[in-house]
């Protein structure tokens, strides 16, 4: 054998080598992610919602959904984990608002 043929049969064996180690590893992240996914549909429920909105607020949902590249869903399901789980998220209601509202008022008079 030539050396150019053992430099280029060498070169070849460890690209091969690259090659499968880089089939491995990606196949072992598709085994978790396929994990992963299993998982959050086990915990899963699949709930069907009716919701009456406003065109406004269908259109409001699908842009903000399409500006985070996730589905209207997601989004909707995101929302609603922050408004019920998380107290620091949660939104005032408009008699709340009235209520701090003159609240200031008295004490700023």
């Amino acid at each position: 054998m030539t050396e150019a043929h053992t430099t280029a049969h060498g070169d070849d064996s460890t690209i091969a080598a690259e090659v499968r180690a880089v089939r491995e590893e990606y196949a072992e992240e598709e085994a978790e992610a396929a994990e992963l996914e299993a998982a959050e549909k086990a915990a899963a429920l699949d709930v069907s919602m009716a919701l009456r909105i406003t065109r406004e607020l269908d259109e409001a949902l699908k842009r903000r959904a399409a500006e985070e590249q996730i589905s209207p869903a997601a989004l909707v399901r995101r929302l609603l984990r922050q408004g019920l789980g998380d107290p620091s998220n949660r939104v005032l209601t408009s008699k709340q608002v009235e209520e701090i509202a003159r609240r200031v008022m008295r004490e700023s008079a």
